[in-house]
């Protein structure tokens, strides 16, 4: 069970889901909310990492997963054919977080803000559920998905977009 404010950020490939986290970790600084990320790796295959590295070594030895802490800094790494979302969360949770920002698995269920690069991104609006405010790219974009949606929105650059952001997630808790 997961005890945390729980948000995403979601939006197509190259849509600014990373950077918009870390705006939203800038602002959110002076907040006093823990917070961890959760980073959805959908672009196929494995995420990178160091092969040359003990604890690589140790997961193609067989471990299912191996930890790895010097001076206070953790790193683990683990392996098994399919997490879910529920499973990361979970394991999340060991921090007692205020807060998780997930960045991708647009179609789960949590609340989301939902950005918005392109026309063709648009038909994303459609396709999920929960989307709290949405972020574009282009201000034309803003004003013709109007018709579509009476859900808050702002430009990507409006720092009050990013003020109303953090107002919602702080008073979540």
């Amino acid at each position: 069970m997961v005890d945390a404010t729980i948000f995403q950020i979601v939006g197509y490939q190259n849509s600014g889901k990373t950077t918009f986290i870390k705006r939203m970790l800038s602002q959110l600084q002076q907040s006093n909310l823990s917070i961890v990320t959760l980073k959805h790796h959908g672009h196929g295959g494995k995420p990178d990492f160091q092969e040359e590295k003990d604890s690589h070594q140790h997961l193609k030895a067989g471990a299912v997963a191996s930890l790895v802490e010097g001076d206070g800094h953790l790193l683990l790494h683990a392996e098994k054919s399919h997490w879910s979302l529920e499973e990361k969360l979970h394991l999340l949770s060991y921090f007692r977080p205020d807060l998780i920002l997930i960045e991708g698995h647009k179609r789960e269920p949590y609340p989301k803000a939902v950005l918005i690069r392109t026309q063709a991104d648009v038909e994303i609006l459609l396709k999920l559920d929960n989307i709290r405010v949405i972020f574009y790219w282009d201000e034309k974009l803003l004003e013709a998905s109007k018709n579509m949606t009476d859900i808050k929105g702002f430009s990507i650059n409006d720092p009050a977009g990013y003020e109303w952001l953090a107002n919602y997630l702080q008073f979540k808790k």
